[in-house]
């Protein structure tokens, strides 16, 4: 059964916003209060962030589609609806975020980083929020946006100072667990190690981790054996320790020629030929591991390696190559630049920015782009008149329509809101009124607006009054 998984493909969704409501007040004597539909919720985030406590993809393997919840609808009496619960989803430290097409979106590193992989939709104006001097009793309301949905993938690059690599049964479990409290499965067979290990080390008074990579064989970063699912575990290493085993049984090998078919399948792998390197002759306890050590030792140390002779079985040398790495440990993180606070930078919209494009896409067809009018047209109810004739005039104050006219079109041409596989398409008709017969500019509603009668007011008044009498008749003192 799979325990560990370090790369996974994650399908998010944000909530969706909450619908917006077209209410009346509705009160005695009262027969139009005024609108006081109240605002639809936010859709809940979809927030990938980082614990200590976790180290591993699993738990995103076995479920890999995950929602956030939606904003619920607004009500009537100026009730806003309940924004959507947040989904927090706990990923290791070291995780990367990536698109399908493999472009980076989020590097987490450290306790509590976050990352919105899914932005929850904006709740929908309801029609008191849209009511105004000139339009003092809408009958539509705004519908909620849709939450962000993508899909994601989930790469776990383990974060630690040492890497060590080299051979199947070279000895690299050994000599972690030796080194640090890390208690590896270790065997005499290849490929004991099936997932990195990871394994604090206290030399003096630094504190550094070391992992334990899978054991790489020719062909690694190809995908041969383990080598190409764990290579990007020493991505974040500081120091990288080849583990040569000198007391191998196998004819056709030997610590040198070992080393030169690591360094092969690293430099395939490419981005690691900056890092320091080291070299552990392991295995010095067996009488002929010493004596091919004691042989090999100048040729490596020519090449410009440091070299420590150990045998983890017997505790030897283990002291030496402790303080060693984190000697080189220490003037890693000294080298390092030391990081800025974070600098919040205002970058103000252009002047001439109107914040939409217009391009024509074919004859007589054009194309709209932009935040505002792609958002507006998915919060708009096309089944309702009047929510299409604001619409329009939204698009129309934004400069929509002036800037089809510069580009050429004419009533009657084709106009698509939004991208390709999600647009809006319309016939363009400017400056036509929509909605109702009742509808005198596009969005407004006259009703409130036009003069009653004399002979109505008279009704409205008698009416009153005869209610007014029925009351008090009804009044009886204790």
């Amino acid at each position: 059964m799979t325990t560990f998984v370090d790369r996974v493909e994650l399908h998010v969704a944000a909530g969706n916003g909450g619908h917006g409501v077209a209410s009346v007040m509705r009160e005695k004597f009262k027969p139009l209060g005024g609108p006081d539909g109240g605002n639809g919720g936010r859709g809940g985030d979809v927030i990938l962030v980082v614990d200590q406590d976790v180290t591993t993809l699993l738990e995103y393997h076995h479920h890999p589609h995950r929602k956030a919840t939606n904003g619920q609808p607004g009500a009537g009496d100026n009730r806003a609806g309940k924004n959507g619960q947040d989904l927090v989803l706990p990923v290791p430290d070291g995780t990367v975020v990536l698109d399908r097409a493999g472009n980076v979106l989020a590097d987490l590193i450290g306790q509590g980083t976050t990352f919105i992989a899914g932005q929850g939709g904006r709740g929908g104006l309801g029609n008191a929020a849209l009511a105004s001097a000139r339009r003092k009793a809408p009958g539509f309301a705004l519908l909620g946006e849709p939450g962000e949905a993508r899909d994601i993938v989930l790469e776990l690059k383990t974060v630690a100072d040492v890497a060590l690599v080299g051979y199947p049964s070279a000895g690299k479990s050994s000599l972690i667990s030796v080194l640090s409290a890390a208690k590896p499965k270790i065997a005499d067979y290849p490929f004991t190690t099936l997932v990195p290990n990871l394994g604090v080390v206290t030399a003096g008074s630094t504190v550094y981790t070391i992992a334990d990579v899978p054991g790489l064989i020719p062909g690694a970063s190809q995908g041969k054996g383990l080598g190409l699912e764990f290579l990007r575990h020493v991505e974040r290493c500081e120091v990288l320790v080849h583990i040569l085993d000198t007391a191998t049984l196998e004819a056709d090998r030997d610590p040198v020629s070992d080393l030169d078919t690591i360094e092969e399948e690293l430099k395939q792998y490419g981005g690691l030929e900056n890092r320091p390197r080291m070299v552990v002759l392991n295995k010095i306890d067996v009488p002929d591991g010493k004596d091919l050590a004691d042989i090999i030792r100048p040729d490596l140390e020519e090449r410009g390696y440091r070299v420590f002779e150990v045998s983890a079985v017997a505790h030897m040398g283990l002291k030496e190559l402790s303080f060693a790495l984190a000697d080189v440990v220490s003037k890693a993180r000294a080298a390092k630049p030391v990081q800025e606070a974070t600098r919040i930078v205002i970058r103000p919209q252009a002047v001439d920015d109107a914040g939409f494009t217009v391009t024509e896409e074919g004859e007589n067809f054009y194309r709209v782009r932009g935040e505002k009018p792609e958002r507006w047209v998915r919060q708009t109810d096309f089944n309702n008149d009047e929510a299409v004739g604001y619409l329009a005039d939204r698009l129309n104050r934004l400069g929509v329509e002036d800037a089809l006219r510069k580009v050429g079109a004419h009533a009657g041409d084709g106009i698509a809101i939004g991208p390709e596989d999600n647009a809006v398409v319309f016939d363009w008709e400017p400056m036509m009124a929509a909605g109702a017969e009742m509808l005198g500019r596009r969005g407004e509603d006259h009703r409130l607006e036009a003069p009653r009668p004399a002979a109505v007011r008279r009704k409205d008044r008698d009416v009153a009054r005869d209610e007014a009498d029925q009351e008090y008749e009804g009044f009886r003192p204790f």
